[in-house]
Parts: structure tokens; C-alpha cells; sequence
């Protein structure tokens, strides 16, 4: 075997970080793979953007035929971002019986059961590291190297944006608004920050991780998603006085039957390895049966560290073809997982602890009337904390409560916010907190 044709479709800013690392390091990959790796073709619909790094004349092409119908191109690696260009793409490639590398985790959140599943009628390699956590290992992880494991849960701080926001307002009492502002001046967020703030970027990424962590197919559905754009700087302030951080959490939990499958801002204590995670970088922390608890850390997204998820996956198939090995390991670590479903339980059925903030008139027996709602619909508070009058005739009541069950928590809100005492609407928030839990036991 000469070496390995590559055929990349998408040039931007991980297209650039993969042509990069597999020009400058070209003789570094021949050595420790044994054979070459020949980067032949870059498609693009745009052959003029300045790039920081330079192709020989004829190779970058506008024309993605000229990358799927080269008979020498045995891998097409798919950068172009979106979902429905990008399926086209990629069931187009692996229909050619190319093997497929993508880093693109809206493309598998949505359709990544029909891409697997044409990759396994095809025979033929489903490659994604770098969809979540860029240079993070996090698919590596959960696919081979916990594979000894039953996985008990997953939290994840799986989108820098959101993170670097939620940094911004809790070290310096940013507004949402100005914390985003800077985020989109530094380049952590885009001109529209929708898919990031919204929580969906988070949830595209957690749908992948709980395929591979449960071995079941794909359910961007069940995941319940919330994002951060209502978060007030007053929150974190509370949440610091009772020795709790607010991060936008992806939770993935294996509750017997059921799974867990959740993306919200959340408090957790300060003492919790996710909690000092700052700043555009990602972290996600996994409970493993027999390993125990870990945690993986590092830039999710950028050039260079995506990019480096996306070459570790082309050389893990390049090795495969030199030796003749397909699908060693399937996409989703077995084979049975696209035709194993897990049931995620509803969000009206997690029983977790909660935070609010109530607006209250100061007046005497208010707090017993909310209380007395409280204990009808079996919450039990564990602290409170009732400041001075913030605004005119108001004052804010916030609260951490026991253990409750989320329909059972609605309810009691509905009712609180209909009492002619309260400003509607009261701002919940869920806690993770394992020290919170043991003491309630």
C-alpha cells in the first residue's frame, strides 16, 4: 500500500486547523503510521477567503464531486458545519463506500442513526471525535476506554460560550447582555449566539455522549433543554452565598429502566471538580461503576483543538486500512446499539434539589404562606435566605429545598405566584449537589 488518500469539504476554521496539521506534520504521521497520508483534494464553496494556511495550485476545488468521485479518496473528512448539506454529504460519501470523518454534532444529534446505519450496511467507518469537546478525548473515553464500565452519570460543561458568559457574570457581576457582548469580541460567540445560549449546541452534544455511554440509538428528542439567556447576575450572588456556581450542566444519569437526559443552568457546590472549569474551556465529569469518578478537561472548540480530534480520528483509520480492519469497533462501541432503544424519563418525574428566588411584599406572614404552599405539595425547605427591600414595596426570599419531584415543584410555583403577595414569576433553578443528597438521607 503507497498510502491513504484524504479528501477534506469544508475549509473554514477547523478545515484549516486539519490541512495544517496534515501538511507541516506530514512526515511525523508517514513514521508513526508506516505508510503515507496523502491530503489530495479540499473542497469549498468559497476559493477566496484569506486562510492561514496556503494549498497547492489545483487542489482546493469549489466542487464536492471533485472530492466524492476521486476512485483514490478512501476518506472524506466533512467540515462544512449545518445538518442537511452536511447528511447529504456524508450518506453520499459512505454510499460511495468512502469512510466517513465528521466533526459535526448537529449532523449526528439529528441524523446519526441513519449515517451509522448506512455506514454499517456499506461496511465502511463513522469517525466524529472531534463533534464533542474538541481536543477533549471524550468519545475515545467512552467508547474503548470505559468500556469495562457501567456508566452512572455524566455532567458536562460541553459549550465554551455559555461558559465563558457564565464566567464573565459570576466573577465580575456582568449582565447577561455585556458578558455576551465580550464573548462575541473575543470570538467565543458568534454573531447569532442562539444555538449556543439556547442550550441546543449542549443538548446536540449530550445526545451523542448518552449513545455512547448507554449503547443505544440516538434521542436528541427526549433531551429536556434549557439555556442561560434569563440568568440574572442576582442568582449567581445568592447561589455564592449558599456555596454553590451556576453552569449551564449537560446531565446524562443512568436511573435503572430510565435514563436521565437533561441540559439547564445549574448550582453546584464549590467544592465540585466542575466548578472552578472557566473561561471558553469544556470539562466533563463521568461516574463510572467500577472506575469511579474522573474528569476530562480542556479547549472544546478552536482550530487547532478540533482540528486535533479530527486527524487523531483520520490516523486511527489509516492504521485500520493498512492493516485491513473495518469497523472494529463500531460507531457507538456495539453493534446492538442502533437497535437498542433506552426510555428517558420525563422531566415532570426528576426529583432533584432546587433553588428560588421569590419577590415578596414585605409583609408579616408572607414567608408562611409560601411555606405553607411549599409543604402541601411535599417540598421541605433546607435553607433560606431573606434580604432587604431591592426594589419599591419587594423584597427577595430565596430558598434551597430538599429533595422534590419537578411536577410537584410546578404546581407549588403556579399557586405561589398567583398569591397577591408575590411578583410573579419566581425564578427556579435545579441543584447537583451529592453533599446535599447524603444529608438527606
Amino acid at each position: 500500500m503507497d498510502g491513504i488518500a484524504v479528501g477534506v469539504v469544508g475549509f473554514g476554521t477547523v478545515g484549516s486547523g486539519v490541512v495544517s496539521l496534515l501538511t507541516r506534520r506530514a512526515d511525523d504521521f508517514s513514521r508513526r503510521l508506516g505508510l503515507p497520508v496523502h491530503l489530495k483534494r479540499v473542497a469549498d464553496i468559497d476559493l477566496a477567503r484569506p486562510r492561514p494556511v496556503s494549498l497547492p495550485p489545483g487542489m482546493l476545488t469549489d466542487r464536492v464531486a471533485d472530492v466524492l468521485e476521486d476512485p483514490d479518496i478512501q476518506i472524506v473528512v466533512e467540515l462544512i458545519g449545518g445538518t442537511e448539506a452536511a447528511r447529504e454529504l456524508a450518506l453520499a460519501a459512505i454510499a460511495r463506500g468512502k469512510h466517513l470523518v465528521t466533526a459535526n454534532k448537529a449532523l449526528l444529534a439529528l441524523h446519526g442513526n441513519e449515517v451509522f446505519a448506512a455506514a454499517a450496511q456499506a461496511g465502511v467507518e463513522v469517525a466524529f471525535e472531534g463533534s464533542v469537546c474538541g481536543g477533549i478525548p471524550i468519545i475515545l473515553t467512552l467508547r474503548q476506554g470505559l468500556a469495562a464500565n457501567r456508566i452512572e452519570e455524566i455532567l458536562g460543561i460541553l459549550n465554551g460560550t455559555c461558559n465563558y458568559i457564565l464566567s464573565q457574570m459570576s466573577l465580575y457581576d456582568r449582565p447577561f447582555a455585556q458578558a455576551l457582548a465580550e464573548a462575541q469580541a473575543e470570538g467565543f460567540a458568534e454573531a447569532d449566539p442562539t444555538l449556543d445560549i439556547s442550550g441546543e449546541d449542549t443538548a446536540h452534544k449530550l445526545a451523542i455522549l448518552m449513545a455512547l455511554a448507554y449503547g443505544a440509538r440516538l434521542d436528541f428528542d427526549a433531551i429536556s433543554v434549557e439555556g442561560i439567556s434569563e440568568l440574572d447576575p442576582l442568582d449567581l450572588q445568592f447561589a455564592r452565598e449558599f456555596g454553590y456556581v451556576i453552569k449551564l450542566l449537560a446531565i446524562g444519569r443512568n436511573d435503572g429502566e430510565r435514563l436521565e437526559a437533561r441540559v439547564h443552568p445549574t448550582l453546584i457546590p464549590r467544592d465540585h471538580m466542575l466548578a472552578n472549569v472557566l473561561g471558553a474551556f469544556n470539562a466533563v465529569h463521568l461516574v463510572g461503576d467500577a472506575v469511579g469518578p474522573l474528569l476530562l478537561y480542556g479547549r472544546g472548540a478552536g482550530m487547532l483543538p478540533t482540528a486535533s480530534a479530527v486527524v487523531s480520528d483520520l490516523l486511527d483509520l489509516v492504521l485500520n486500512l493498512r492493516h485491513g480492519v473495518r469497523r472494529r469497533v463500531p460507531p457507538l462501541g456495539c453493534e446492538a446499539a442502533l437497535s437498542t432503544r433506552r426510555a428517558v424519563k420525563p422531566m415532570d418525574e426528576v426529583v432533584t434539589n432546587y433553588y428560588f428566588r421569590f419577590a415578596a411584599l414585605d409583609r408579616p406572614g408572607v414567608l408562611s404562606q409560601i411555606s405553607g404552599i411549599l409543604g402541601r405539595h411535599e417540598i421541605s425547605i433546607g435553607a433560606v435566605i431573606q434580604k432587604g427591600r431591592q426594589v419599591k414595596g419587594a423584597v427577595p426570599i430565596v430558598m434551597i429545598t430538599h429533595e422534590a419531584r419537578e411536577a410537584d415543584v410546578k404546581a407549588a410555583l403556579k399557586a405561589i405566584d398567583a398569591l397577591p403577595v408575590v411578583s410573579p414569576p419566581t425564578v427556579m433553578y435545579r441543584i447537583e449537589d451529592p453533599h446535599l443528597h447524603a444529608a438527606q438521607i
